[in-house]
């Protein structure tokens, strides 16, 4: 099969551009136009925040509220699509990725019972029906705590808990991708209490294409699972804080597809924000691994150069009591030649332009990453796309900052 062109991604996008496009237009309503004192790259930004205040509920078809029996349906789906660059000190790898197709839907009943149900493709749209990320019943005790049961993520980490919607970067960090968590049945509670909103659930530790297996063969050992979040207020002269701690303990047999790495983990994270300015601070372990224990402190610095460009680092760095002991991002750095070892370093810096703030962005990176005396660069451009309900929780999460560092007052 020929290597895609650099530019065969942008030539593939012009459905999605056509839907926000489309969604503005029906609003009905004309552009804001730029104050007369115009910022700087006026000619290329548009008024900040009107495209995507239009698009704020793309996908509800029913809102109600005196409807006993019906009060919101959603459509709802995923498109993240990227062409990516790696070269490293021993290969090379390219091409262009389907990375997220998901499609489904979203009802709140009776005032208290929400279904859901999102079904995914595999990558490229190969198979087009690859089973279902999400396929949930949950219900509402009272708004400040509610039971889910059926397939649903993981929540592993902050950055892991951060919807795919919303991360600023290529790809999570290197420490939470080789925990291996995903989507599989559970049952989790979650609620708030004053300050802290907590999170906890029993998981099975494998899933399937075949929903009638996911929900039927419990043969792969569980996982626990025990979170919270803490508003902390407004320490150091920060606008918000969040601090975020995790405890996963896995019982994974044999026969586990998730989390079958590491007996125990721990995560804790503080999210700052700061003006145009955030900060998301993570420290995870991984313990009791036959490749040896990991350990990895990830570094997520950003900044809204305007209200719709926004600047994006980080910094991780990871390291093992075993030789082999950490395994690089298996879709962009292994194929490139970056082998496992015991010690790994990454720095990214991207922009990214929010079309219609998180609903539809454009985003490009560029990464160095090191291990085992071999290194590899991955540079990246990416379109990302959806529709349906937003999820709420500490930055990024459905959060955009005012940025006038490229405007004029």
């Amino acid at each position: 099969m020929p290597t895609p062109r650099p530019f065969s991604l942008l030539r593939q996008q012009p459905l999605i551009l056509a839907l926000a496009l489309l969604s503005s237009a029906h609003a009905g309503e004309p552009l804001a136009q730029p104050p007369a004192a115009a910022p700087l790259l006026s000619a290329t930004l548009p008024a900040p925040g009107s495209i995507g205040d239009r698009l704020e509920n793309l996908g509800r078809l029913y809102e109600s509220d005196t409807n006993d029996i019906l009060q919101e349906l959603w459509i709802l789906g995923r498109y993240h699509g990227h062409y990516h660059w790696s070269e490293g000190s021993v290969g090379e790898d390219e091409g262009h990725e389907i990375r997220r197709l998901r499609m489904g839907a979203q009802a709140q009943l009776f005032h208290k019972l929400s279904l859901h149900a999102q079904m995914v493709s595999g990558s490229d749209a190969e198979p087009f029906y690859n089973g279902f990320t999400e396929l949930w019943a949950q219900w509402a005790f009272t708004p400040q705590v509610a039971l889910t049961v059926g397939q649903q993520k993981h929540r592993f980490t902050h950055d892991r808990n951060v919807s795919s919607r919303y991360i600023n970067y290529l790809e999570r960090s290197m420490l939470t991708n080789m925990v291996g968590a995903d989507y599989t049945p559970a049952v989790t509670l979650q609620g708030k209490i004053g300050p802290v909103t907590y999170y906890t659930g029993l998981f099975s530790n494998a899933t399937s294409r075949d929903m009638a297996d996911s929900f039927t063969q419990f043969d792969s050992g569980y996982s626990y699972l025990a979170a919270a979040y803490i508003n902390i207020g407004k320490p150091f002269g920060a606008d918000s804080a969040h601090l975020h701690i995790t405890g996963l303990h896995s019982q994974a047999n044999e026969n586990a597809t998730n989390l079958d790495r590491f007996d125990n983990a721990f995560s804790t994270a503080l999210i700052l924000t700061q003006g145009s300015a955030a900060l998301v601070t993570e420290l995870t372990a991984g313990l009791g691994s036959d490749e040896g224990d990991a350990y990895g402190l990830n570094l997520q610095p950003s900044y809204f150069l305007t209200d719709n460009l926004q600047l994006a680092l980080r910094y991780q760095i990871a390291a093992s009591n075993g030789a082999r002991g950490l395994e690089p991002q298996s879709r962009y750095e292994v194929p490139a030649g970056l082998p496992n070892g015991d010690l790994y370093q990454a720095g990214y810096i991207g922009l990214n332009y929010h079309i219609a703030k998180h609903r539809l962005k454009l985003m490009t990176g560029l990464e160095y990453s090191t291990m085992g005396g071999e290194s590899v660069w991955t540079a990246s451009t990416m379109i990302r796309f959806f529709f349906g309900p937003h999820s709420g929780g500490p930055f990024p999460m459905n959060q955009m900052l005012d940025g006038h560092f490229l405007e004029y007052d």
